[in-house]
Formats: C-alpha cells, sequence, structure tokens
C-alpha cells in the first residue's frame, strides 16, 4: 500500500479527520498542514488504519482530544469578552463563505 492510501481506514476515522481538518481550517492553518495534523490526530487516537470487526485491534485513546478541548478551554479564559467575540465572528463568517 502506498504512503498517504486511506483505504484501511474505516468510514468512521475518514469523517473524523474530516472534522478534525476543518477545526484546524478554522483556526487559520493551511489546508495541507491540516490535512496532515488531522491524520495525525487520527492516528495517535486508534493506531492507524483498521477494519471494522468482532476483536480486532486495541482500544481507542481520546487523549488526543481531551487535550485540546482542555488547552481551547484555557486559551479561551484568558481572552477578553471581545476578543473571544471577534473570533467568533470572524470563524462564523469563514463557515459561511464556504457554503
Amino acid at each position: 500500500m502506498p504512503r498517504g492510501d486511506k483505504s484501511s481506514y474505516t468510514d468512521k476515522q475518514k469523517r473524523k479527520a474530516e472534522h478534525i481538518e476543518e477545526g484546524y481550517e478554522d483556526r487559520g492553518v493551511s489546508q495541507d498542514e491540516a490535512e496532515r495534523r488531522a491524520w495525525a490526530t487520527v492516528n495517535k487516537e486508534s493506531g492507524g488504519g483498521k477494519k471494522g470487526g468482532s476483536g480486532r485491534g486495541k482500544r481507542r485513546s481520546k487523549s488526543s482530544s481531551r487535550k485540546g478541548g482542555r488547552k481551547g478551554g484555557r486559551a479561551s479564559a484568558r481572552r477578553s469578552k471581545a476578543a473571544r467575540s471577534r473570533s467568533a465572528k470572524k470563524a462564523a463568517r469563514s463557515r459561511k463563505k464556504r457554503r
């Protein structure tokens, strides 16, 4: 299987990577870098590409998701209300543009 081939990933892993990638893009990360980070996160949490089935693989780790949520909460708490509002409006505008 050549590098970059995503055929061995489950549909759930692909959806998860897409969602993570969108989150990075909303925060201003380039598309290529966002995709790279998203797949790295999926690989870290689920141990790489897997086919579904009973008793296959190891338990999933959600450490990356948890870490990201905590980081965002702390960073947000340090910012002023005006700064949070500005970035929320900016994110809403960029989401609207994509549609």
